[in-house]
C-alpha cells in the first residue's frame, strides 16, 4: 500500500492513471469523505472492493469521468437534467442505465446506477482516465466511515493499493437523489 499526496499523484501522472485503469483498488477523498473504489468495468477489482467492505450484494455508485458519460450511459429524464446541471457536487444521482457501462457486479445487476462527480481535484483523475470508478465510502459494512488516516480501520488500509490522501475530511456523505421515480431527496445512511 502506498500513500500519496495531491502533488505526488500529479507527479506519478500517466503511469498512476494507467495502474488505477487496471484495476488497483485505492482510498481517495471527495468533497464529502474518502471513498474507497476501482475502476467500475473491471470485475475483478469490483470483487475485492466488495471483499473489503464485506459488502457482499448492496450496490456501489460510480464517480463518472464526465456529464457526457452519464448522457450516454443513463436514462436521463427532464427533472435528471436539473440535477445535473448541479455536478459537480455533494449528491448521488440514482438513474436508470441505458446499458451495461459498468461490471455487472457494481449495481448487483439493477437496472438503476447511483452516479455522481464530486467537486473535488480528484474528479481530474477519474477523466483522465476516462473510465468510471466504484465510489462507496472507506468502512466496513456497518461501521463509521474514514474522515483521517488516523481512523482507517487497520485491516483496510493493508487491503489497497494505494491512499490518496487530502487531510482531514469534516463532511458527510453524499446525498442520494432517486430520479427513477421522483425527486425525493434521501440521505444516505
Amino acid at each position: 500500500m502506498i500513500i500519496l499526496d495531491k502533488e505526488q499523484i500529479k507527479s506519478a501522472g500517466k503511469d498512476l492513471i494507467e495502474k488505477m485503469q487496471e484495476g488497483a483498488v485505492f482510498i481517495y477523498p471527495t468533497d464529502t469523505i474518502y471513498g474507497i473504489g476501482c475502476n467500475a468495468c473491471n470485475k475483478g477489482a469490483v470483487a475485492r472492493v466488495r471483499e473489503i467492505k464485506q459488502r457482499a450484494e448492496k450496490p456501489f455508485s460510480v464517480i463518472a469521468p464526465s456529464k457526457q458519460w452519464i448522457f450516454d450511459n443513463c436514462v436521463v429524464s427532464e427533472k435528471a437534467i436539473n440535477w445535473i446541471d448541479k455536478l459537480p457536487g455533494p449528491y448521488t444521482l440514482i438513474l436508470r442505465t441505458r446499458n451495461s457501462a459498468v461490471a455487472d457486479n457494481v449495481n448487483s445487476g439493477l437496472e438503476t446506477l447511483g452516479v455522481r462527480i464530486p467537486e473535488h481535484w480528484f474528479t481530474e483523475a477519474v477523466k483522465m482516465a476516462n473510465v468510471p470508478f466504484v465510489t462507496t465510502s472507506v468502512n466496513a459494512a456497518g461501521h463509521d466511515y474514514m474522515t483521517s488516516l488516523e481512523d482507517i480501520d487497520p485491516e483496510i488500509k493493508s487491503k489497497v493499493d494505494y491512499i490518496f490522501y487530502d487531510g482531514k475530511k469534516g463532511g458527510k456523505p453524499s446525498k442520494i437523489v432517486d430520479l427513477t421515480a421522483n425527486e425525493k431527496v434521501i440521505e444516505r445512511e
